[in-house]
């Protein structure tokens, strides 16, 4: 087993950004006209907890759909994959859907998670190790979007891949999720594969009610934002000040969450004193949807050649096979 029951797995690689870099991004953003804040930080302990329960909701469909659609088609995306193939997983999380490709792939070489959240990496890597003796499992805490290398891992690889479930590549804009997927062909070298997760544009009201659920899951993972920014950063966020937006842009074919201030206020972070106006917003993130034609577009001009797609009887949810040039 590569990974020890221990508090620290043996071959973690640890880029996490560290908190000059957090402190730098957050005040970036909100000193733009419209003020940001990177979604990458909603995942630190509580948030990854959060995001885990939000994919357990009846409005947020799309776990639950790319679910089925694996439980259906895995053995064919692990036909794609082909035998001793080493995946990099973006954005692992609790890897649940990673468990039913690593079962239904021949030989799979290595496995190399990548999260932000190290508690979450960590938790995720001892399970999969144990689940998966014959596998290394070569955990990478980062930011996916920055540069980083792949874990030597001898010579038993015949193949490497990328799997990105989730739909994640819909919190970037265009030129940014085109980067980011030319970075993932870069990584794996011609021939290599990519499976994604991609989220369908459908009807406005099952998007918005996947955002605005009922328990107010999703609004407490979005305010967890300003709770990590007082703790880690020192600053002095009244939570109950501002409150969850979401809405679906159909000219910008994405659902985007805000955080909006509810009166005007001052809020102070590392000494430096922010000013909000009443109705003020803070955008948080972007969930980008795509017809298959258009993430077909993205995928090719990014360096990939889209393979198969596999759907749902539903049409809500796609996974894509595409193979780098």
């Amino acid at each position: 087993m590569t990974i020890a029951d221990t508090s620290q797995p043996a071959e973690l690689r640890d880029l996490k950004p560290d908190a000059a870099t957090f402190l730098a991004d957050v005040l970036r953003g909100l000193s733009q006209p419209q003020k940001r804040l990177p979604c990458k930080y909603f995942y630190d302990k509580r948030g990854s907890r959060l995001f885990d329960r939000i994919c357990e909701l009846d409005e947020y469909y799309p776990t639950r759909t790319e679910l089925a659609i694996m439980w259906c088609h895995v053995r064919e995306m692990a036909q794609c994959l082909g035998p001793r193939c080493m995946v990099t997983e973006y954005g692992s999380g609790s890897s649940l859907k990673t468990r039913l490709l690593l079962e239904a792939m021949v030989e799979p070489a290595a496995y190399a998670p990548v999260e932000i959240c190290r508690e979450h990496l960590i938790a995720a890597a001892k399970s999969l190790a144990r689940q998966f003796p014959q596998v290394r499992v070569l955990p990478i805490c980062a930011d996916f979007t920055s540069e980083f290398e792949l874990p030597e891992c001898g010579t038993n690889v015949r193949r490497k891949a990328v799997y990105f479930p989730g739909s994640t590549i819909g919190n970037f804009e265009r030129p940014a999720a085109e980067r980011l997927l030319r970075g993932m062909a870069t990584l794996v070298g011609p021939g290599g594969g990519l499976l994604i997760g991609v989220d369908l544009l459908k009807d406005r009201r099952i998007l918005e009610a996947a955002y605005n659920d009922s328990e107010g899951v999703t609004a407490a993972f979005n305010l967890n934002l300003l709770a990590r920014i007082n703790r880690e950063l020192g600053a002095d966020f009244d939570l109950d000040a501002f409150t969850h937006l979401a809405y679906f842009d159909e000219g910008k074919g994405r659902v985007e969450m805000h955080l909006v201030s509810k009166c005007s206020q001052m809020v102070t972070i590392a000494g430096r004193t922010m000013q909000f106006a009443r109705g003020e917003r803070i955008h948080t993130e972007n969930s980008h949807k795509y017809t298959i034609e258009g993430f077909d577009e993205l995928a090719g001009a990014a360096g990939w050649l889209p393979v198969f797609t596999w759907l749902d009887q539903d049409r809500l949810f796609s996974v894509r096979y595409c193979k780098a040039r």
